[in-house]
């Protein structure tokens, strides 16, 4: 890529077809129309394009305001790679794939998708603060709605066998592609939610919504095996006790409370 460009402008004051049609004829290069101007972009110099446009504008007594400027490259991608950063949470590191991983720390690379969960947002950091502290090697872990798939690949990188879900079929790809990209695997995987779901779990997690929670909590403990454990996130504090109210039943063993949102850990026990 050079290191400049040159940008010409032209926005004549009538018969903008007629200036269209001659730009377009007269160069392939990147052509941009803005609100009655046309833009052309270029690595090479355009002053003989400029002085076409001049003599065309002259011939037909129609004032045309023209600019010409020679403008520094921005590398693009270079700027969108600087401003996504790592972020460390517990024993874990969670970074884009171009940055190196940190020395000591559980290491996850997650690159920015369409799906959610890159490590930033409170419910994330909460709910993968609570896997470091909560899940074990070997234990069976259910994903639920897994998105980018941080918390299952979280999960496997503790040593665990991990199932995931999700609704939206995109979700399951991209989560799949990150296993790949972090050198783990998932045990099983599909479209849709806990009530796909065929055997129990030691761990549960569902960073969701409130809404969705109380919707489907009674399956979410039914998934839970005996003394298992049950992480649940994606809470607003403002809806904090009709949540709460859908799991009385289980014993509350810690809430994380990260800005305006919610996480909470349970566990199940034998008379639950």
């Amino acid at each position: 890529m050079s290191k400049y460009y040159f940008e010409l402008t032209l926005k004549p004051d009538n018969h903008y077809e007629l200036f269209l049609d001659l730009v377009d004829s007269l160069t392939t290069d990147a052509i941009e129309e803005d609100d009655g101007a046309v833009i052309i972009r270029s690595e090479e110099e355009l002053d003989d394009l400029k002085f076409g446009i001049e003599e065309f504008a002259n011939a037909l007594a129609i004032n045309c305001k023209i600019t010409y400027e020679k403008k520094e490259n921005i590398d693009w991608i270079k700027q969108y790679q600087e401003s996504v950063k790592s972020v460390e949470v517990g024993n874990f590191f969670i970074r884009p794939s171009w940055e190196e991983k940190k020395e000591g720390k559980i290491d996850i690379i997650i690159n920015p998708a369409l799906s959610f969960g890159s490590g930033h947002h409170e419910t994330t950091s909460s709910c993968i603060e609570a896997i470091d502290e909560f899940v074990n090697e070997k234990q069976t872990v259910l994903d639920v709605g897994t998105g980018s798939g941080i918390l299952a690949i979280a999960a496997s990188k503790k040593g665990c066998v991990v199932d995931i879900c999700d609704t939206d079929e995109v979700c399951v790809v991209d989560t799949k592609s990150n296993f790949t990209l972090n050198d783990v695997t998932f045990n099983d995987s599909w479209i849709g939610s806990t009530n796909k779901a065929t055997k129990k779990y030691d761990v549960v997690i569902a960073n969701i919504v409130a809404d969705v929670l109380v919707m489907i909590a009674s399956d979410l403990k039914k998934c839970m095996n005996e003394n298992g454990l049950l992480i649940i996130s994606g809470i607003l504090d403002k809806h904090i006790n009709r949540v709460l109210s859908k799991f009385k039943d289980l014993e509350q063993i810690k809430l994380i409370h990260k800005n305006e949102w919610v996480t909470v850990i349970f566990k199940k026990n034998k008379e639950s």
